[in-house]
């Protein structure tokens, strides 16, 4: 049996602050990665960047970010489906981010271009979320933490709400797997959600998850969240809200990452299958609203959905890892991607009618707009006209799901009874799900995860050095 004073579950941003912290405060940790060295790290591994507040810009945020603007961003975003104490705790804290990252060894980007818009608001890592993986790791191990790869989390022995040991299944995706157990003073789980565990995701979905992609990474199963539940830990959140976006349907249907998700929708029209419009593409600045598009597609038949622009946009977002495809007639296009030509004419034909304004700019809310129409356009609507004509086809992409467990602003699980266990603590995506009950704001996941990372690192070292 090995003894530690903190034991880690889950080996990504949130589980690696809480690693750092803990392990600056004196005490002698251990991280349990589910993946193999070469797959560690959870999400983390797909991210770009971290929305954080500040003051004033430092020549690569380039301006202010304050607590109110970012909390209104945050309340627009989830309706208000936020407990706001703990939000407010998050978005008062990430301003100590910047600083906290670059003292584990993470580097900074100025912030890419296109439809993203985030360089005022969030931080970009130099060289992606893997490089600021490996700095945190780099750090965590030069302060002697453990970490334990391909060390699956097989049950808990909570009792009464107190963690007492874990079993670890090592090598476990092996024909030779070997068990132990794990004894710690405190228990952080930083292990995800359930987003790759297609079965949990049928039992909110129903049959329409099996054509789910998962952004991310094919390990974040939810075996600890279950375990935590069934130990008499309250949940919190939903299990059908998740991050979901809108990806190439091309995409694999593990671990896609960043590289498939499209940014195209406001420059173009979305339809389903039956060439129907469903939403509005231009309601409001595309990382205020991309985390939407995976929901609505889920919603459509066979859960596809088709974005069409022509020329006039083409150069003017993210490109995805993968070309659009191209027709010079839109007739040619429908026969492309498997849809009826002359319904696809008859929409195109009713929304270039309908297109209103002359003042094209996609850095701001624009006056082009639709009249007439539903769903209307709000901002950014063009007649589709100017061949050639492109398009790509949808799919939902999870990135994680909301279903969690409830915390206080100690990071402490809070048990059934309503009351903190003792020595039980979560951060990262196992329990974002406080700060979003819906809805997602680009970058706050990475945000919630340091954030209480390092308030569970913190608090598990207090209680164990007392």
């Amino acid at each position: 049996m090995d003894h530690f004073h903190i034991v880690i579950a889950g080996g990504g941003n949130a589980g690696l602050c809480a690693a750092i912290s803990a392990a600056r405060a004196g005490a002698s940790v251990c991280v349990l990665e589910a993946a193999p060295k070469d797959w560690r790290g959870g999400n983390t591994r797909h991210t770009r960047n971290m929305r954080v507040a500040h003051d004033e810009g430092n020549g690569i945020l380039t301006g202010p970010y304050p607590v109110d603007e970012y909390m209104d961003d945050l309340t627009r975003v989830t309706n208000g489906n936020t407990d706001t104490e703990l939000a407010s705790l998050t978005l008062e804290k990430s301003s100590e981010l910047w600083d906290f990252l670059a003292q584990q060894g993470v580097h900074y980007q100025p912030s890419l271009g296109g439809t993203l818009s985030l360089g005022r608001t969030n931080a970009f890592f130099l060289g992606g979320g893997r490089s600021m993986l490996n700095a945190l790791y780099r750090t965590a191990q030069a302060l002697g933490v453990s970490v334990f790869y391909d060390a699956k989390v097989s049950a808990l022995d909570i009792e009464n709400g107190f963690f007492e040991s874990a079993e670890v299944t090592h090598n476990w995706q092996s024909s030779n797997p070997r068990k132990s157990v794990i004894h710690g003073r405190a228990f952080i789980a930083a292990a995800g959600g359930f987003e790759a565990n297609i079965e949990w995701l049928k039992e909110a979905w129903g049959p329409a998850a099996e054509n789910f992609l998962i952004r991310g990474t094919p390990y974040n199963r939810g075996d600890v969240l279950k375990q935590l539940i069934d130990a008499g830990v309250q949940s919190v959140g939903d299990a059908k809200q998740c991050h979901a976006v809108a990806i190439d349907g091309r995409a694999p249907k593990f671990d896609g990452g960043i590289v498939t998700r499209l940014d195209c929708v406001p420059f173009g029209i979305v339809l389903n299958n039956r060439c129907e419009r469903f939403y509005d593409e231009g309601e409001d600045f595309w990382p205020k609203r991309y985390a939407i598009w995976g929901r609505l597609v889920a919603a459509q038949p066979d859960q596809v959905g088709h974005v069409i622009i022509d020329s006039k946009s083409i150069e003017l977002f993210m490109p995805s890892v993968f070309p659009p495809l191209q027709a010079d007639t839109l007739e040619e296009l429908a026969t492309l991607i498997g849809i009826d030509a002359m319904s696809l004419n008859k929409t195109v034909a009713s929304f270039n009618q309908a297109c209103r304004g002359k003042q094209f700019d996609h850095t701001v809310h624009d006056d082009c707009h639709t009249e007439g129409i539903e769903p209307p356009k709000t901002h950014w609507a063009r007649a589709i006209d100017t061949p050639p004509y492109y398009a790509y086809t949808l799919r939902p992409g999870i990135t994680f799901t909301y279903l969690g467990v409830k915390v206080d602003r100690d990071a402490r699980m809070i048990m059934s009874d309503g009351t903190p266990s003792a020595n039980l603590y979560a951060a990262g995506e196992i329990m974002a799900g406080n700060v979003l009950g819906e809805g997602y704001l680009a970058g706050i996941g990475m945000t919630i995860g340091s954030v209480f990372g390092r308030i569970a690192g913190d608090t598990a070292a207090k209680r164990v050095s007392n």
